[in-house]
């Protein structure tokens, strides 16, 4: 495999994230296992429409919040089976890393339900950009919730901007325009993390760009609540 062209420090996040698809950071979505040559994509046969499976991933919180959860009763033997060759996702979720946060659960879904990816701080780097690509180009999900929580390590790190080990640190220019965006205040600045997230998912991918304007997918912010189990869109 070649290697991908450097990058200058200057360029911005956006513009690294746009080159993607692009040919110039190539390695990227490689290194994924996703490669750039997208698959003849395969509709979720749900047959949701963006609007309505925003609407499903809400019901079931609901649920999920109300302590009325229907995807236990679910036969995982022969979900499993289902879903052995082919998966038909009606959605993708960008979430924390956080352990409090078993998205499926949340949202009282089951196997194959929901393409989940998650990284600390719910941000976009572009081995997201790449997976969320796949779920939007080959699987059909219909709607992407980017996932933020209260309480979020994260947000709090970069807020404080303290010292850490290794490279948790790495973390906190990702999440800075959140915390200008705060006013020093943790819930504006999970919320607006979220919000800022979405909008780079909206903004610096050609596929994902490309399937909102056709009307196919919708990308959304939202917020769960660990106290009451309740995710707010915002």
């Amino acid at each position: 495999m070649t290697n991908p062209t450097p990058v200058r420090a200057d360029v911005s996040r956006r513009q690294i994230l746009q080159k993607i698809l692009a040919g110039t950071i190539v390695g990227v979505a490689t290194q994924a296992g996703m490669g750039l040559n997208f698959p003849q994509r395969s509709y979720a046969k749900s047959g949701l429409s963006p609007e309505a499976a925003l609407r499903q991933l809400i019901a079931g919180n609901q649920r999920m919040a109300s302590n009325q959860p229907t995807s236990i009763a679910q036969d995982l033997v022969i979900l499993r089976e289902h879903t052995v060759d082919n998966q038909e996702p009606f959605a993708g979720v960008l979430a924390c890393a956080d352990s409090r946060i078993p998205v499926e659960l949340i949202f009282d879904q089951t196997i194959g339900h929901i393409f989940v990816t998650r990284v600390a701080g719910n941000m976009v780097t572009p081995e997201i950009i790449a997976s969320l690509e796949y779920g939007v180009a080959v699987l059909g999900i219909k709607v992407l919730l980017v996932l933020g929580h209260r309480g979020c390590g994260a947000v709090k790190a970069a807020m404080n901007a303290n010292a850490a080990p290794g490279q948790i640190s790495a973390l906190y220019q990702h999440l800075q325009p959140a915390v200008e965006r705060s006013g020093g205040d943790i819930g504006k600045a999970i919320e607006a993390n979220a919000r800022v997230q979405a909008d780079l998912l909206r903004t610096s991918s050609p596929v994902i760009r490309d399937a909102i304007k056709a009307g196919e997918l919708k990308v959304e912010a939202a917020v769960y609540d660990l106290a009451t189990g309740k995710v707010t869109v915002c």
